[in-house]
Parts: structure tokens; C-alpha cells; sequence
């Protein structure tokens, strides 16, 4: 099979990329519906989806049911032209998902143990990380098209630096990532990453407004609008986290003081739940936190799970304070959907109901009674999803 780019680069290059992004979401189409939505003619149609069967980037699903006689051959993404690897760079762990050409995910890895320094030669162990990984999934990186890898903090998808993990000026941390892999390398920021993920393949089915809150260490929110991931001018939208809403006197790791981070995320969490250990109220977490001095943020949500009081009472205070920003943040943008996830959304069965009544509370009645609150559908593997479709898309649109 020849490269995409020699491929798709020819004759009829934008009708072919005009046609295989409307296979991305879409399930299937004859070659009727695409001369429709091309405007153009079915023999045309036809020339283009034979040469897109022959390099192996479209397949025959088989006929369509037809209530008129004739069924209609229906064509879609062929699920053997290839793979695309999604990374979720996590504070000292990975997570990596393999998806097929439609889309559909075949292989998933989560708490891969590697912490990522601001050093290119991280940078490189990352990628060799990634590779070990796939040889012993036995996944062909031969036919892997592309590679997505989502990061914390500030990043350009466009130019392909992270400010979060800044090498130079002169080499951007995409760069480095293609150097590793030796593939095409699509970087993104972790929220944005699994807003798209949930978007895609998650539980927004038809919404085309939704809000991606990611409720991990941090805060961080991923928005599509219009079907599209939302930037900004400078594409560092979705910082909600250092939205500056309490009067806690908590310093955030910005900098700042009373930073919605400060009290809505795992940090909040775990700095509660050792407040209320060190004031003597009982905990399943005790007798660690007093043998080591502190708890891990897995710690605790193992400890919610065990129905550990001092732990629920904790997420719930989250999900209160929670709660009063989507209630604005509906309140602005009236979404279809607003989705919970990151870590914190295992804890879906304390974390929603005050969270609900918060919004109920406080969003206007007018707004609020068109959007849903949902936990993520796709849970951990969000990220690594969201990063592996987007490296998909990049490419296709590149």
C-alpha cells in the first residue's frame, strides 16, 4: 500500500479527502448519498470511490436495504488500511489505545509506569515505551498510520509545542515525537483529547455542543462546538480549572489563589481527605496515612469504592463545588451536553447527585432544561481513544 499522502495527493485530492472524512463519522454511504453531498455526478463518484477501494482506504460494506427494489452497494472506511496509536500522558503513568481505520478500538493499555521530564531525551524513552509496548500487544507498527499523544497544560496542535513540557524555541515536542516514532505525530491537550474521544465514539451520540469536563489531578474542560473542537484565539481554551470562583485561600499550582482547581479535582480531594485524617475523623486511610505521612489519589478512590465514609463525604463536597461552575458554565454556553470524566468519574455514584443539585440550584431553568449531564461513557480510555481518532483526522485533513 502506498502512503496517504502520495495517495490522496493526486487526482481528485479533495473530493478523496472530502470522502473519507465523511466516512469518519459517518457508518456507511452509497454511492448515491455521496454524489449528493459532493454535488456531483454518480459516474464520478463512482471513478473516485473505485480508486479509494484500490488503495485499500475504502471497502465494500456490502448492499443497503431498499424499500423501492434495487439495493445499493454501501461503502465505508476499510477496518485493514491501517492502525492509529493514541497516548494519555498521565502524572507518572500511560495509557495507549490502538484503533482500526473506522475507528474502532482494538487494543487498550492503561498505568504504563513512565514519567515524562522536560528533556527530549524522555521525550525519545516515551516513544520507546510505546513501541515496547505494541511488540508485546503484537500490534503491526508497520501499517500504524499515525500516532496521537495527549498532554497536560498548554498545547498548540497546530505548531506541535507543549508548553507544559517546552524542549526549545527551535524544536517543537511534535518534532521529537516524529523523530522517536517515525510516523506522523498528532499532539493535543488531554482534555480537548477526550472531549473529541467522547465525542466520537463515547456517549454524545447526535449532541454537537458538548462540554468535556476532566476531573483528574487537575481540572481541565474540553469543549465541541458545532461539531468541532472549540480553541480560542490562541488554542488554550477550556481552562476552567484557574477559573478564579472560591474564597478558599487555597494557592493554586498556578500561582493564584482560589482557583476552582483548589477545590473541584483530585488535588482538592486528596488535600480534604488528609485535612480530615490529621482532625481525627475515622478512615479505612488512617492507619496508612499515618505510616507514610500521606495517600495517593488511588488510594482514596480505592477507599470510596470500599464505601470509606471520610472519602465519600469528600468527593461529595467536590462534586457540590463542582457543580456550581457547570451551572455557569451552562448558564454561558447552553450546551447539549455536559460529560464528567477523568479519574474522579469512578466516583460517579457520589459525585453526580450533589452535583446535579447544585445545577439544579443555581443553572437558569431555561437553559439547564436542554442539557444533560452524563459520566463518560468511554471512562479511562477517553484519552488514548480521543488521541488515536485525532491523529486519524489530522491526517485525513493534512
Amino acid at each position: 500500500m502506498t502512503t496517504f499522502l502520495n495517495d490522496i495527493n493526486g487526482r481528485y485530492a479533495a473530493e478523496k479527502r472530502t470522502i473519507l472524512n465523511l466516512c469518519v463519522k459517518g457508518s456507511g454511504f452509497s454511492l448515491a448519498d455521496l454524489a449528493k453531498e459532493l454535488d456531483t455526478s454518480i459516474p464520478k463518484i463512482s471513478r473516485i470511490v473505485g480508486e479509494l477501494v484500490d488503495m485499500g482506504y475504502l471497502a465494500d460494506l456490502g448492499k443497503q436495504e431498499s424499500a423501492t427494489g434495487r439495493r445499493p452497494s454501501i461503502y465505508g472506511l476499510n477496518p485493514g488500511a491501517g492502525y492509529f496509536v493514541g497516548i494519555d500522558v498521565g502524572q507518572d503513568s500511560i495509557s495507549v489505545a490502538v484503533t482500526d481505520f473506522p475507528g474502532r478500538a482494538i487494543y487498550f493499555e492503561h498505568d504504563i509506569p513512565y514519567k515524562l521530564q522536560n528533556t527530549e531525551a524522555s521525550v525519545l524513552g516515551l516513544c520507546e515505551t510505546v513501541t515496547n509496548t505494541l511488540k508485546k500487544a503484537k500490534v503491526d507498527r508497520s501499517i500504524v498510520r499515525s500516532y496521537g499523544v495527549n498532554l497536560t497544560g498548554r498545547v498548540n496542535h497546530e505548531t506541535g509545542y507543549s508548553y507544559s513540557y517546552f524542549i526549545s524555541e527551535e524544536k517543537p515536542i511534535r518534532s521529537i515525537l516524529e523523530k522517536g516514532f517515525g510516523k506522523t505525530v498528532s499532539v493535543e491537550n488531554d482534555s480537548h483529547g477526550m472531549a473529541y474521544g467522547e465525542y466520537m465514539s463515547g456517549i454524545a451520540g447526535d449532541a454537537g455542543n458538548i462540554l468535556f469536563l476532566n476531573v483528574g489531578w487537575g481540572l481541565g474542560m474540553g469543549m465541541v462546538m458545532n461539531g468541532e473542537l472549540f480553541y480560542g484565539k490562541s488554542g488554550f481554551s477550556g481552562e476552567v480549572g484557574h477559573f478564579p470562583m472560591l474564597d478558599n485561600n487555597q494557592i493554586c499550582r498556578c500561582g493564584k489563589i482560589g482557583c476552582l482547581e483548589t477545590g473541584a479535582s483530585g488535588m482538592a480531594l486528596h488535600r480534604l481527605v488528609c485535612e480530615k485524617i490529621k482532625d481525627g475523623q475515622p478512615s479505612l486511610l488512617t492507619e496508612k496515612y499515618k505510616k507514610s505521612g500521606d495517600l495517593s489519589l488511588n488510594d482514596i478512590l480505592d477507599a470510596v469504592q470500599k464505601e470509606d465514609v471520610t472519602a465519600i463525604e469528600c468527593i461529595e463536597e467536590i462534586g457540590a463545588t463542582l457543580g456550581r461552575a457547570v451551572a455557569g458554565l451552562i448558564n454561558i454556553f447552553n450546551p447539549d451536553m455536559v460529560i464528567i470524566g477523568g479519574r474522579l468519574s469512578v466516583t460517579e455514584r457520589y459525585l453526580m447527585p450533589p452535583l446535579k443539585i447544585a445545577v439544579n440550584k443555581l443553572s437558569l431553568n431555561m437553559v439547564n432544561n436542554d442539557t444533560v449531564i452524563k459520566a463518560s461513557r468511554l471512562g479511562r480510555n477517553a484519552g488514548a481513544i480521543g488521541a488515536s481518532l485525532l491523529a486519524k483526522s489530522r491526517m485525513l485533513n493534512n
